[in-house]
């Protein structure tokens, strides 16, 4: 009675795979082109820590994301 097939788990779990790698390549990429090294990121550096946050890089990417996704909701309609 279960709908359970393991040839759509393994398909799922290469998607899954190829999606995260694309994503570690664009943010190799984004990172050589300098997107989180922007003034306004916060970076504080103690003698044995460090912290980064990536606040102006961050709202680059989703105002980026968010005109794309509206240009796809746009033009589906």
């Amino acid at each position: 009675m279960s709908d359970f097939e393991p040839q759509q788990f393994g398909k799922l779990f290469l998607i899954i795979g190829i999606v995260i790698s694309i994503i570690g390549v664009a943010i190799i990429l984004l990172s050589k082109m300098g997107l989180f090294k922007l003034p306004g990121d916060i970076h504080l550096e103690g003698k044995n820590w460090g912290f980064y946050f990536p606040i102006v890089s961050c709202l680059i990417i989703s105002a980026v994301l968010t005109a794309i996704m509206w240009i796809i909701h746009y033009l589906k309609k």
